[in-house]
């Protein structure tokens, strides 16, 4: 807690330190409680992001100084214990940002050159403290998630916890650096809070959430690869009900995770606000979650390879995934289905209208229909021309060639259209587009529209709104799946 703390809080008094036209970010306390590293953007506009840079205010006097000002984002400014730098996670200014790693960057607080970190760690690098050991960061490593350690003068970086194999999340250090509280979960491992040393050594399990599941069908998942269509190696958690058996072929439904820069994870009860894994697997049906090129934990050269190829590379990865799991003789190929949420709608919608007639039902759930009516509408504008590397008005064949709509031609299978009406991400026109090139058709398809997302709307924030979507859902698929 800064010095001048106590007394503000005693006399219940508070004064404004910035003003100006920008959104203030995160924020950090030098050591000595003088001054408050900040980030900032010109305006809260999520299309602005980019514009993030980084400022030092005066506790005393609120005069504010630029430290980074260079292009990109520019985030989460962290103090050294002695207060002579500061770390903060950046994309060095690279224009094309949202594939790209966040790196680690430390600045002298007085100002200076910008030392980049983390440019030998292939991964997006968070920032959770700057301990008197070095700087604490927390990555992604395939389906896994670790708390590091890094030497700001060698640039090493370790490993620290948890173990191997498990996900380590929401990490939080003590005031004296020497423990560290965090989640984790792991393969048969429901999400707990735990404690330990930054070692990892003497962990205490604080919570014991799993004791209510503990009686629930136990299933399992494991962790598949596969070579998409171009070779690209593929990995994803396959979910196997409680009373497997090797000697038969199931059903299949595949959940395709948004983002693209989401990933899925091997634990038990993952089941999202969104979709029902559970409660399928308890109906008889295996379950694949694909992370497909461009998610998150592989590298950024994976994160690449949709660059100029969404759509088409990421049904490659998906209809691979189906054809390795028919082929080790677990999955009946006449009975797929497939869903996925906003990049995974998208992907969702993708293949009910380029690749239908391998699916039996499909759910689409605030997906992209058509790029150039994205383009125009979204709150995050910059996702389009970065990953496709232009405008629609720049490069009308790429957007056509990436778009569901252009294969609208192709539907076949039945499709439930799943949509916010307030969202931003995703505005309402595409669900609306899919939908009416459907019925011209003759595709069975149901749009239902939802009212009550909170924040940009993207997708159910409350039990009742989750309920609703995984209900119709469980309908959808309980109709066209499993024939009921």
């Amino acid at each position: 807690m800064p010095p001048t703390a106590p007394s503000d809080i005693g006399t219940k008094a508070s004064r404004q330190l910035t003003k100006g036209a920008f959104t203030v970010g995160s924020f950090d306390w030098s050591p000595d409680g003088t001054q408050i590293a900040f980030d900032h953007r010109i305006n809260s506009d999520n299309a602005n992001s980019g514009t993030a840079d980084i400022s030092v205010v005066s506790v005393a006097d609120g005069t504010v100084r630029p430290l980074v000002t260079q292009d990109g984002p520019d985030t989460t400014p962290v103090w050294s214990p002695d207060g002579t730098r500061i770390v903060f996670e950046s994309k060095m200014a690279n224009p094309s940002f949202f594939s790209t790693n966040t790196v680690l960057a430390s600045i002298p607080a007085g100002g200076g050159p910008i030392d980049n970190l983390t440019a030998a760690f292939d991964e997006d690098a968070s920032v959770v403290a700057w301990t008197p050991a070095g700087i604490l960061f927390s990555a992604a490593q395939r389906t896994s998630s670790y708390l590091f350690r890094l030497d700001p003068a060698t640039k090493h970086v370790a490993k620290l916890l948890p173990a191997d194999g498990a996900t380590g999340s929401g990490f939080s250090v003590s005031a004296a650096s020497d423990a560290v509280a965090y989640v984790k979960s792991a393969p048969g491992l429901f999400s707990e809070l735990y404690v330990a040393g930054l070692d990892g050594s003497g962990e205490k399990t604080l919570t014991a959430f799993h004791d209510q599941t503990s009686s629930w069908p136990a299933s399992t998942q494991e962790l598949v690869q596969w070579k998409s269509q171009d070779g690209a190696a593929i990995e994803g958690v396959l979910h196997k009900p409680a009373d497997f058996v090797a000697a038969r072929r199931y059903p299949l439904l595949v959940v395709i995770h948004g983002g693209p820069t989401g990933i899925s994870r091997p634990a038990p009860f993952t089941s999202t606000s969104t979709y029902p894994i559970d409660v399928w697997l308890g109906k008889g049906a295996l379950v694949l979650e694909p992370n497909y090129r461009g998610s998150a934990g592989y590298g950024e050269a994976f994160r690449a390879l949709n660059v100029r190829n969404l759509g088409i590379g990421d049904a490659w990865d998906v209809l691979s995934g189906i054809d390795a799991l028919v082929a080790r003789g677990l999955v009946d190929d006449t009975r797929v289905g497939v869903m996925g949420w906003s990049q995974g709608g998208y992907i969702s919608a993708f293949l009910s209208t380029h690749d239908s007639a391998r699916f039996k039902a499909i759910s689409v759930g605030a997906g992209i229909s058509d790029w150039m009516t994205y383009y125009v509408s979204t709150d995050i504008t910059p996702f389009t021309p970065q990953y496709l590397k232009a405008t629609p008005w720049d490069d009308p064949d790429i957007y056509r060639k990436t778009s569901p709509i252009t294969y609208i031609k192709g539907a076949r299978t039945p499709t439930l259209i799943q949509h916010g009406a307030t969202d931003e991400r995703v505005p309402p026109p595409d669900a609306f587009e899919l939908y009416r090139g459907l019925l011209d058709q003759d595709v069975p398809t149901k749009l239902i529209v939802y009212r009550g997302f909170e924040g940009v709307g993207h997708g159910p924030s409350k039990p009742k709104s989750s309920r609703a979507v995984m209900q119709h859902n469980l309908e959808w698929f309980d109709q066209y799946f499993f024939g009921k």
